[in-house]
């Protein structure tokens, strides 16, 4: 406050400002890396041209102290207040956004203890978290798989902010399951999971809200068909939503159709071509042409759509017959049986139909059906008569590819109107794609007519109804944009490089491939017991008696340990962040012979949360059976033993199979071991399944391990 204070006075009394400097000078060189920092903004901040020479120094001295408030952050990662963590998470992000890794370096110690943490957190907090885990690659699929059971609770908030980082995060993590491989079904298999998350939010949401959440399962049901179809009427459009909403809820909906919902959402479509917003009107119309394009919508859906549109093209509403005709040239590219449904309404659809893009439609499908249509050669020729009326390119490009169909199946009364329709295109110079190729059908005709007639004169192919046509295919840029969901990228439509200047964004890096190498090595001696959830699932699924009062607080004459090791003495700068991640950039220290035997503290204590975060936090363990001699008859028993050799429990419970125990101690050299204990009953095979671990060196896991085994000499042999 009092450095606000000066700033906010000192260009109103800079006499007084000025006799400030040399106590700020003072605070520059603090011991409290915070009061160097404010007394530094402050020096800066007096905006005084006499304080210039005393802000040069303490800047160079303080110039070189960036890593260590890079260390700072990291090492609040450990913070038992969740919003610490969270507001670290986020400055780190932001300071390290050049930085080759672009954002806060992870690894899996960080990962696998913020995401054991993540029911801590705010809704805020959940998101800057979750953010993370794109950028993380998993160890092998069974922690992939983990991770998203970790995220998976996520999906029941009501925070449409943290569903959509927890989906992000589920779609990445899928694309390293299996290395890749059946990466399509991996992605339906998501979509499944969060179908019920996302829609829920979409039925409740602010219009803005909705129209952010439909983009996104826009995309959804373009990756992964076939997975909404069985919520097609939550996409029904209602009169009072926003416009725009309207529009994408339209598309959408056109695309879950399939052979049981098919006629449904065509009468509901349907009734939207009559709408007075023409969007909306024209999006239905297409809406059903696309119907008709996909497959597996069911017997007779195309012919049916079919007689629709060509029900439409006679209604006397400007945009409806031209869209229908629109949708009716896509129709007979995938299915060309339908000629004859349509064609004999086509010389009739010409006069009325006045927008360039439907009236180029119809003459294209008078050339396609032009052998059913008596009328056609006669419809085309009033057309050519008034070719210097159009305006429009798209008209004379399919005016003329109609007319040269049109003669090599009807040439004689064709001949003479393509002859002129030729000379006409050959003059015009308004379009150059005209003029060529009109001359090339007239070249083509000289020199051979019946390889004009091959090239030009030909059925156009009909489309598979597998594929979609060639103009739509858009699978690559789908697929990047699926890489940048949750973003703005979804609702533009393009990726963040078309709309993002090069210096503002903001990469997205992977963990390379040398870390998992150093994951393997920590994961190597643990087992499918051993897994990132934690101990808080098993504690939860164990019948417990609980033998510590975790409410009581720790002992005074001992400290409360950490979530992680303690800190490590102090390096060098350019090595801090390294030994934090593990990287191994520090040299190793020599290796000590570890003593013949081991006592721990008595009477230490620690909090269920204490145990909790130090299991979830560290990831090495020792695994290891041991023979049962004589099965205790209680939970009581084994405590009773282990209390002997100050190995202490913090929770125990008899199950059907087996007693279980959670055990912790403390060296008196201050390092920390935890235990998990599974006795089992079986009468064939008993046996004492043990997992430790602890801040320190694995080697001290012996020793521990010893002790145990001396404790509970009546009972294990």
């Amino acid at each position: 406050m009092v450095y606000l204070f000066l700033c906010n006075y000192a260009t109103t009394h800079p006499e007084l400002a000025q006799m400030c400097t040399n106590t700020l000078q003072k605070d520059c060189s603090n011991d409290d890396p915070m009061v160097r920092g404010l007394a530094l903004r402050a020096l800066c901040s007096l905006r005084l041209p006499q304080m210039v020479e005393y802000i040069s120094e303490p800047l160079r001295g303080l110039a070189f102290e960036r890593c260590n408030f890079i260390d700072i952050l990291y090492d609040m990662l450990r913070d038992p207040d969740a919003s610490v963590v969270t507001n670290c998470i986020i400055v780190l992000n932001e300071v390290m956004a050049k930085s080759p890794n672009g954002g806060m370096a992870i690894n899996r110690q960080i990962m696998l203890h913020l995401l054991n943490r993540i029911h801590e957190f705010s809704e805020f907090g959940i998101t800057a978290v979750i953010d993370l885990v794109p950028r993380y690659r998993p160890y092998d699929d069974n922690e992939a798989y983990q991770i998203m059971n970790l995220l998976d609770p996520v999906l029941r908030t009501s925070n449409s902010s943290a569903v959509m980082a927890t989906i992000r995060g589920f779609l990445a993590v899928s694309e390293h399951v299996n290395q890749g491989k059946d990466k399509e079904e991996m992605m339906r298999q998501v979509a499944m999971r969060i179908k019920a998350s996302i829609i829920t939010l979409v039925t409740g949401a602010i219009p803005e809200l909705m129209f952010c959440l439909l983009t996104h399962i826009h995309k959804l049901v373009s990756i992964c068909p076939g997975v909404f179809d069985d919520e097609y009427r939550q996409f029904y459009v209602r009169y009072n939503e926003a416009t725009h909403v309207k529009y994408l809820k339209v598309q959408i909906l056109c695309k879950l159709a399939n052979a049981e919902n098919a006629n449904d959402i065509i009468a509901e479509v349907g009734e939207y071509v009559n709408d007075s917003n023409v969007k909306l009107s024209r999006l239905a119309i297409r809406g059903m042409a696309s119907i008709a394009c996909r497959p597996n919508t069911g017997d007779k859906t195309e012919e049916a759509v079919a007689l629709r549109l060509v029900e439409m093209l006679d209604l006397d509403v400007g945009h409806v017959p031209a869209e229908a005709a629109i949708a009716l040239a896509d129709v007979i590219r995938k299915h060309s049986y339908l000629k004859e449904i349509i064609c004999h309404r086509l010389p009739r659809a010409l006069r009325y139909v006045k927008e360039p893009d439907g009236k180029a439609a119809v003459i294209w499908l008078l050339g396609e059906c032009g052998d059913n249509v008596s009328d056609a050669p006669y419809a085309i020729e009033k057309v050519i008569d008034s070719y210097h009326e159009i305006k429009d390119a798209k008209v004379k490009m399919a005016l003329l590819t109609a007319t040269m169909k049109l003669f090599f199946k009807r040439p004689p009364e064709v001949h003479k109107m393509l002859g002129k329709l030729l000379v006409d295109s050959t003059e015009d110079v308004s379009n150059q794609d005209l003029h060529d190729r009109a001359l090339l059908y007239h070249r083509l005709l000289k020199a051979s007519p019946k390889v004009a007639e091959a090239v030009v004169g030909a059925a156009s192919p009909q489309v598979p109804l597998e594929k979609g046509f060639a103009e739509e295919d858009d699978f690559e840029t789908k697929a990047e944009l699926m890489k940048e969901f949750n973003s703005l990228s979804i609702l533009y439509g393009k990726v963040s490089e078309n709309f993002i200047a090069e210096e503002y964004r903001v990469k997205l890096v992977i963990m390379p491939d040398e870390h998992i190498e150093t994951s393997r090595a920590a994961a190597a001696y643990n087992d499918t017991d051993n897994n990132i959830s934690g101990v808080q699932e098993q504690l939860e699924q164990t019948v417990l008696n609980d033998t510590n009062n975790i409410e009581n607080p720790v002992v005074a004459s001992e400290p409360a340990p950490a979530p992680y090791s303690d800190p490590a003495p102090v390096v060098e700068s350019n090595t801090a962040i390294g030994d934090l991640l593990d990287f191994g950039d520090s040299p190793s220290p020599a290796p000590i012979s570890p003593p013949s035997s081991i006592t721990f503290i008595p009477n230490f204590t620690m909090t269920g949360d204490e145990y909790q975060a130090i299991w979830g936090a560290n990831t090495e363990a020792v695994n290891t059976n041991l023979g049962v001699s004589v099965l205790p008859s209680s939970t009581s028993d084994v405590e009773t033993a282990l209390s002997s050799a100050n190995i202490s429990t913090m929770a125990s419970g008899e199950l059907e199979t087996e007693f279980k125990f959670f055990l912790y101690c403390k060296e008196d050299s201050g390092t920390l071991f935890l235990l998990q204990v599974a006795i089992s009953k079986s009468a064939a095979n008993p046996q004492v399944s043990l997992i430790i671990k602890t801040d320190g060196a694995n080697e001290r896991a012996t020793l521990v391990l010893e002790s145990f085994r001396k404790s509970l000499s009546a009972f294990v042999g």
